[in-house]
Parts: structure tokens; sequence; C-alpha cells
């Protein structure tokens, strides 16, 4: 019978990977967490995480920049905004991921994606025509943002949408014209 003291990460990848560990992991969240967030836990462990109830450990697994691109997909359904937001955040989130999240509900967690540095331009467009001005005025400020979108953005409805994606626009060209 395992004991309930602290056990290292690897053990407990070990143990579950083993199948030794069910008690330990009915019993401690504190060390799935931590399982959750280490980059060496294998990808079958981390989709056994990721079914937990525990918010933390799903954020954790949402976090973990070895978690497999399906499984960063899966977590982008998550009722829970902050696991959402955290699976945006995450560098090995995939661009069909960044546009499932393009499309939540929740502005919140489109306004994270329009903010992130490494949203794509593709999502970048999708969210130029988002129905909140907050997130368009977003869009027209992230570097990713294309030229061709931003070009479009300069008719928005929104004055000052098009104002900023005209300086946006204007400060590109004088940027490659200077390294030029």
């Amino acid at each position: 019978m395992l004991a309930k003291s602290f056990i290292s990460v690897t053990s407990l990848c070990f143990l579950i990977f083993t199948g030794f560990a069910s008690n330990v992991l009915a019993e401690d969240d504190i060390d799935r967490a931590r399982a959750a967030r280490n980059p060496t836990t294998p990808a079958n462990i981390l989709r056994q995480l990721a079914k937990s109830d525990n918010v933390e450990i799903r954020q954790n697994v949402a976090r973990n920049r070895r978690a497999p691109a399906d499984l960063l997909f899966q977590l982008a359904h998550d009722p829970e905004e902050a696991i959402r937001i955290t699976v945006i955040t995450n560098t090995a989130t995939d661009e069909r991921t960044q546009l499932y999240l393009a499309n939540d509900a929740n502005e919140q967690v489109r306004s994270v994606l329009a903010r992130y540095e490494y949203s794509s331009s593709t999502v970048m467009d999708k969210l130029s025509k988002d129905k909140s001005v907050d997130i368009r005025l977003e869009v027209a400020q992230n570097w990713n943002t294309s030229a061709a979108t931003l070009e479009k953005m300069t008719k928005d409805s929104y004055s000052e949408v098009s104002q900023i994606a005209s300086r946006e626009l204007t400060k590109r060209k004088l940027e490659e014209k200077n390294s030029n």
C-alpha cells in the first residue's frame, strides 16, 4: 500500500503509467497538479489528468508545453474560461485550436486571443470581423495582423478601429521603408 506522503513527480508518473497510483491520484491533487504541469509527463498521463474534476489540474495540463495538440483542442472546449485562456497562451496551441477559440462565446477569451503575440494572421483576420469593437481594436494593434487585414479594417464602421488600422499600416510602411 502506498503512503500518502510526498511523491516526486517522476515517481508519480511512473506509478500512474504502471497503474499503481489510483489511490494516490484519488487522494492527492497536489501531486496530480504537479504531474499535469511537468513537461516530462507522458501524453497518456496528461490525457487522464485532463479529465479531472479539479480545475487547477486541468489548467496545468492546458499550460503544459508538451501537451499534444489534440488534447489542447479538447481543453479549448472546457466550460471554465480560465482553462480556455490558458490553452490560448500555451505556445504549443495550434492554429486549428486558436480558430476554434476565435468563436468562443466569452468575449474575455476572444480578447486574450486578439492580444496574444503568437496568434496567427489567419486568426487575426477572423477576429477582425468580431462583433465586439474592443476585440477589433485589439486586432488592429496586434503585430500579427496582416497588412491585408489592416487594409480591410480601415473601412471599419467604428471610427477608432479604422483610425488605428490606418495608423498601424502607416507605421509598418515607414518601418519597412527605413529598413531598406
